[in-house]
């Protein structure tokens, strides 16, 4: 065979043919809802003779049921039908340092079942081995048939090598840039695992199931143990050559060496900026930093520091207006390279917009004229889980469908 004939388009057959109006069928069912025979004729431009045929051979692989009937005003009841939900299942696995989250999801994108561990794992095996057992437990508990379940996908800090099967660049998880954990991971579930940084999934959770849904294009930045941002460009993840876009923890700091801008209360010290890099100055330690330069004393969280703000403490309050500075400038140097509508503000850091989006906003009007919509997250700490649900249900869907 030649390589030309290599490359040819394959002939049409009848099998072929009959599986492309399947799909065609199944696809408008998905998307438009339920519909009788004569209805998807008319949409389709299938016949009907066509359509009652591919309905049929749905039905009867477990991919569309009836979904009850309509009545029309003149001629005969029609059945409706729809697609069967429970045809195949998904996984999504969101790894962090402090938790671990998995969820189950029928082919409709429903959340069927999930489950919230604390993440203990001392190392990175016990870890990959822990997001295992917890998501063959959830399996076991929740699906009607195991098998079923057909796809999984896991987020994950830093950024994930395809060629070599490890993530690179994930400093909050020690030891999780070793070979084979992925492995370890699709071998212990017994199924295909993809493999994707967590605020990459986060912004794909908040474009399918939160507030980026209309947005033409629109970043997701995740403040938290660390700094990372997901771009969504009209509905389609953008990761750049190496997948390390939106990495901008790795930005050099501005502000290095100089006076902490928001130590400006009278008669306060100006306490020197030690951040060399972006994470540094805005992430979840650098608000604890910041408070402990306010005169806050004692064990401290970000959480901490937080609640104090709302309980009116002033050090706390001059730390969060610091931190809300901080993610201004990051908002300004995003929005002068990407340019987006909107800026969607997640992570545990993320979360406290309500104490944040006034400074961020104002200090924004003062180093741009590239001024962004700034909301909060609407899904909160469920975005990169539902993120990881909305990426495997394309494989699941397809594998279901292929596996009729």
């Amino acid at each position: 065979m030649t390589s030309s004939d290599e490359g040819a388009e394959q002939p049409w057959n009848p099998q072929r043919q009959r599986s492309a109006n399947e799909r065609l069928l199944w696809e408008r069912l998905r998307s438009g809802g339920a519909a009788s025979r004569a209805q998807l004729a008319r949409e389709t431009g299938l016949s009907k003779p066509t359509v009652s045929s591919a309905l049929a051979a749905l039905e009867q692989a477990g991919l569309v049921r009836e979904a009850g009937t309509h009545a029309p005003e003149r001629g005969r009841t029609a059945v409706l039908y729809a697609p069967d939900p429970t045809a195949g299942y998904a996984l999504g696995i969101d790894i962090g340092r402090s938790r671990l989250r998995v969820a189950l999801a029928d082919l409709d994108g429903t959340v069927v079942a999930r489950c919230d561990v604390r993440n203990q794992a001392r190392t990175a095996n016990t870890m990959a081995d822990l997001a295992v057992s917890t998501a063959r437990g959830l399996v076991a508990d929740s699906a009607p048939d195991p098998r079923k379940v057909t796809h999984a996908v896991v987020g994950t800090p830093g950024v994930y090598d395809e060629d070599t099967r490890r993530v690179r660049y994930a400093q909050q998880l020690p030891g999780w840039g070793r070979p084979g954990l992925f492995d370890r991971i699709r071998d212990g579930l017994g199924l295909p695992v993809a493999v994707q940084n967590d605020a990459n999934l986060a912004a794909l959770g908040e474009y399918t199931y939160g507030v980026g849904a209309d947005s033409r294009l629109f970043v997701y930045v995740m403040i938290g143990t660390g700094l990372g941002m997901g771009i969504v460009n009209e509905g389609r993840l953008f990761t750049g050559a190496h997948g390390g876009a939106g990495e901008i923890g790795f930005l050099p700091w501005a502000g290095r060496g100089g006076p902490d801008p928001a130590a400006h209360a009278e008669g306060a010290a100006h306490a020197a900026d030690t951040a060399d890099s972006m994470e540094d100055a805005v992430s979840a330690e650098a608000v604890v930093q910041a408070a402990r330069a306010h005169g806050m004393t004692g064990p401290l969280t970000a959480k901490d520091v937080f609640d104090a703000a709302r309980a009116g403490d002033p050090a706390a309050a001059r730390a969060v207006e610091q931190e809300g500075e901080r993610l201004a400038h990051t908002v300004a140097a995003v929005s002068a390279v990407l340019d987006p509508d909107l800026v969607v503000l997640g992570g545990g850091v993320g979360h406290n917009a309500d104490l944040l989006l006034s400074t961020v906003r104002q200090t924004l009007r003062t180093l741009t004229p590239l001024r962004p919509k700034v909301a909060p997250s609407g899904l909160g700490e469920d975005a990169v889980l539902l993120g990881a649900v909305a990426t495997a249900l394309g494989a699941a869907r397809d594998l279901a469908f292929e596996g009729r």
